[in-house]
Formats: C-alpha cells, structure tokens, sequence
C-alpha cells in the first residue's frame, strides 16, 4: 500500500466524527491493506511496534523538529518548526505546512516515481529504533530527513504523528477490534461484495420501498454493525491473549473464528495486566457468596515469563515494558525455583534488613535502572511476591478460576515464601483480622477478588478490588508546567495536573507542594525533553508522565477545565510504572467527588 493512501484514509478518519462511520472507514482500510495489514493496523493506532513490545524509536521532539527543518529546505530551522508548533498546537499540522519532496522532484524529472509505501515507512523506522551507539543520532536524523523528503504535506502530517505516537484520527483499540470483526467475520452484505442472493434481497426491498415518503427515501441512517457479539468476543480474546493487533487481524483474515481461538498465551510475550478497582469489603461480599483476600502489596506490578526450553526469564513491567536487566536477583530467584514454562503476575517490593516492605518510592529507584544496576542492587533489595498463574507447564490459565491458578501458583513457586498468601472468606471479621495483620506488616492493605473469577488481561471491572484505609490520592498526568523563581529560576516548579477524558485531558490543578530542590532538578530532568511550547514563564508538555498527588478534597472549580480542583495537593511521586493511558480518568474523579 502506498503511505500517500494511508494518509489520504487516515485524513478521512480524522474528520469523522460518528463512531461506527470511523469503524466502517477503519473496516474497509484493513480489507484494502493486502500483504502489509499487520503494518497498516498498527499505523492506524499510531504504533510502529505490537503493543506488546517494549521498542521505541527514542526520538525526542527536538530531533522530529530538526529532520522536518532539514526537509523543508535550507531557510528553514529547528527553532522555525517549535515557533510555528507553539502557534499551531500540534506536530502533525506543523509538519503538513511545508512543502518537502526534494526526491520526488528528481525521481518525477527522471520520469520515473518515489512514491513511499507503508512498508518502506515501517523498515526505515524500524531502523531508526535499532539505531545505537555512536553515531546513532545522526543516522536517526538523516533517516527521518530521508522519508520526509519523500513525503506530500498530507504524508508528512501523518508521519510527524507516528513518529510521536501522537496519530490523533479517533481510532482506539475498541475502533480496531469492531473493524477487524467487520472486515473479516461479520456477514457482509451486497454493498460489501455479497453473496447474490443478499443482492436480490435488497432489490425486493427497495421494490417494496418504492411508495415510501421521498423524505423517507432520501434519510441516511448511516452504517450499521454487522459483526455478532461472538466475532467481537472472538477478537477481543484473541487481543487480550496476543496484545498484537496487526497479528490478530491477520489471523482473522485467514482464519477467521477458528483461527482466533487458536491465538495462545506466548512465553516470552507479554499481555495486559488485569486490573482492580477501588471497593470494601461489604462491596465483596454482596457481591460474591465469598471473598478471596491477598495482600496489596507497595511494589510495583511485574508479570514474570520463564521459558524451560530457553532457559531464559524475563520480566515486563505493568505497561509490558521489559524491566529484566534491572531486576537481576529476581531474575536469579526465577532460575533457582521454577521448573516449567510459566507465566507468572505479582510484585516487587523492596524491603529493608529484617525483610520488612519499604515505601513504593524505593522499588522505584531500582525498576527502570539501566545503569549502575549492581551498585543500585547494594542499596535497594528487592523480593518477588507472586498472586497469579496465567500459564503453566503449556496450559493456558486464564479461563480458569483465581482459585484453581492461585493453586496451580502453589505448585510452581510453593515453600519459596514468593506465593502470597489466599484468605477465602464470607466471613467479614476474619477479613478485616486480615488486613490488620497486613497493616501491622508494613503492607498497603487488602486486595478482594471473586474466587470463581477468570483473568482477563486489560480489564478493570468488578472481579478485582482494592481497599487501602490511608488517605485517597489521584495519578494525574502532568500536562504543564512554570518555570520557578529566584533560586528555582531554573527548575520546573508549579505543575499542571489533567485527568484522562474521552477526547484527551482535562485540567484539575496545580501541584508545587512537597518537593524538594532536589526532586524539582529530577523533575525537570525528566520532563524538558517533553516541552512542546513556552510563553513567558509558562511551558507546555507532551501528556507522557504521570504524578500520584494526594489532596484533601476535590472541589467543583470553573477555574479548571474538569470543572474540578484539588484543594491542597501536594506530591507524592512520579509513577514510572503508569502510562498516561493509565491514569486516572474524570469519571473515577467525578465519582470520587460525588462520594465526599
């Protein structure tokens, strides 16, 4: 396929604003994609990679600006391209208002054509991410410089955004699933290629239309979803089992519903961690006849894969990233104890001498170390604490209840003192004995899940609940910033907190309470390289870090986008371990303000 094409149907996603008119777009761009769907899908969502791989192209805005700089000709500079970024607001927009194609020049006066493909596209960025080493900056620069001098303003506008992951068309992973069962299981019908008796059909009704109100004959009541609760859940499985979307709809191509209940859990592949809510023990127990009650645990979520075959562990953070290197002792735990091939759910805490847990800021300090990993492993120790099995010995547990693969857990990790303890109680005393032991032990409080539940990857519904007694605190993403004053001057110093909404972020407030010069210096460290724009003092970032905020109370304020305001937040930490896409949304906030 073209990348002129992909663009051309990416621009018409962008500028439909009905759902099932987008997924109808979606739907017919993956059944026109051919040999490159698997690309073509992951385009569409902005992703070079599957969703389960951790690699990045590890291009900063500052590079993006350069290559565009570079295309758009000699009068042209970085600073040119974020001046007219900070007018415009967004990259893509930015990058489309340039006129680029110095080759397509040359190849159009040799009569020949250089038109990029979509695989042309995927190979070059793909080597841009392999880029390392010395060098590598400029061998990334000159790559990007060589596709944008390719590239038609509508191409560069979509190319800028992929290469930011910032693709901004109105297609999320809900979109993508409801179009690959479109495309490749649901009933078509004559307008999609159908079979002639579905033609014939349509021609008897049209004929009994025909004295039908010319109104009536003119109304368009737009595309409709064909594809049967049975094919979206075929997919979604398949989604949650693979977390490869480009993979998923190839095999639905081709194999259609058998094909997808093929689709297994992959050593060495993560998947989407299953997720809980805030609830309480009454919650719990109305809800099931009993309660399965676990530590929650202050460390940070690790899914770990051990292959026999291999003799190899690896081990992926909440967010799938992999976090093997840093974490060696785990690593070592794994190698020493299990047997079979597993993959296995649960935490890393740190803990101090007496093997008591220490605070979630110190597993922090140890979980994305890429250097200095030994000296770190000196100063910070860190534990496994197993709850869940979602694969074992070639089985797939997912479809099992929590009891049977805590169970199956025992077996693979029991006498180790990894396996975290499973209390299945009605009785709400012997809960409540529980977590008070937790609380002594240093712990967060108590996990309440169904006993019968099955896993579902990504999923945060009623199966899972959280209950912690200390006070509640929200993961905002930082959306702004100040520059500080004085002896601050220069450091970020006020940040601007949003809450995650269905079209983006909505403001909520201001934090600059609770952090040290010291923690100012590592926060604007981390977070210049995501300036987008600045006006006097004011700067404004890329939504790509998220901050735990407690607050007294949440208010309902005209002064924030949200219609909401945090009275006295202050800092609690950067969540390394969270995406922007798992913070905290306006509707936890709404219900959060509603239940004061």
């Amino acid at each position: 396929m073209e990348f002129a094409e992909f663009a051309a149907r990416a621009s018409e996603m962008e500028g439909e604003p009905a759902d099932l008119a987008t997924v109808a777009l979606v739907r017919d761009l993956f059944r026109d994609a051919g040999d490159d769907l698997p690309v073509v899908v992951r385009f569409a969502q902005g992703r070079v990679f599957p969703a389960w791989d951790s690699t990045t192209l590890d291009i900063g805005p500052r590079l993006l600006h350069e290559a565009i700089a570079r295309a758009a000709g000699t009068n042209v500079t970085a600073d040119d391209v974020e001046d007219e970024l900070a007018d415009i607001g967004e990259i893509g927009s930015v990058a489309e208002s340039y006129e680029f194609g110095g080759q397509r020049g040359l190849a159009a006066f040799a009569g020949g054509t250089d038109g990029l493909t979509v695989a042309e596209v995927d190979e070059t960025l793909r080597e841009v991410a392999a880029a390392d080493g010395e060098g590598s900056e400029d061998r990334k620069l000159s790559a990007l410089f060589g596709l944008f001098n390719r590239c038609s303003p509508e191409e560069a506008k979509f190319l800028a955004r992929l290469v930011l992951s910032e693709m901004r068309i109105g297609v999320g992973e809900g979109t993508v699933r409801d179009a690959i069962a479109e495309a490749f299981l649901a009933e078509a019908d004559s307008e999609d290629g159908g079979a002639d008796s579905a033609a014939e059909a349509d021609e008897e009704e049209a004929s009994a239309d025909e004295e039908a109100d010319e109104s009536d004959e003119d109304e368009d009541e737009g595309p409709t979803m064909r594809a049967t609760d049975d094919e979206l859940a075929a997919v979604e499985r398949a989604l949650q089992v693979s977390n490869d979307y480009g993979m998923v709809a190839t095999v639905a191509r081709d194999g259609g519903e058998s094909g997808l209940a093929e689709v297994r859990l992959d050593v060495g592949r993560p998947v989407q961690a299953m997720l809980a809510q805030a609830g309480t023990v009454t919650d719990a127990l109305d809800e099931w006849e009993a309660a399965a009650v676990e530590t929650k645990f202050d460390g940070a979520r690790v899914q770990v894969h051990y292959d026999e075959a291999a003799d190899e562990v690896s081990l992926y953070s909440r967010n799938m990233d992999d976090v093997t290197d840093p974490l060696p002792e785990v690593v070592e735990f794994v190698e020493a104890h299990v047997e079979e091939s597993v993959i296995l759910d649960g935490e890393v805490v740190a803990i101090d001498e007496e093997g008591d847990p220490l605070p979630f800021q110190e597993i922090l300090r140890r979980f994305r170390r890429k250097h200095d990993v030994s000296r770190m492993r000196e100063e910070v120790r860190v534990e496994l604490r197993a709850f869940d099995c979602l694969h074992a010995d070639g089985e797939d547990l997912l479809d099992a209840p929590l009891t049977v693969r805590h169970e199956r857990l025992t077996d693979v990790l029991g006498g180790t003192g990894a396996v975290s303890e499973l209390l299945v109680s009605a009785d709400a005393d012997e809960i409540a004995a529980f977590e008070e032991r937790a609380l002594e032990a240093g712990h967060e409080g108590i996990m309440l899940k169904n006993p019968d539940s099955a896993y579902s990857p990504g999923n945060r519904g009623k199966n899972w609940l959280k209950r912690k007694p200390d006070v509640e605190t929200l993961d905002l993403v930082v959306t702004g910033a100040e520059w500080g004053e004085g002896r601050r001057a220069k450091f970020l110093g006020t940040f601007l907190l949003s809450a995650r909404a269905d079209d983006g972020y909505e403001t909520i407030g201001k934090v600059a309470t609770g952090i040290t010069d010291e923690k100012l210096a590592e926060l604007t460290e981390l977070l210049e390289p995501e300036i987008r724009a600045e006006e006097g003092q004011e700067v404004d970032l890329r939504p790509s870090v998220v901050f735990e905020v407690g607050y007294e109370e949440i208010q309902r304020s005209p002064t924030y986008t949200s219609g909401y305001a945090l009275r006295f937040p202050r800092f609690v930490s950067v969540r390394e371990d969270k995406d922007p896409e798992d913070a905290d949304s306006l509707e936890r906030v709404e219900r959060l303000a509603d239940g004061q």
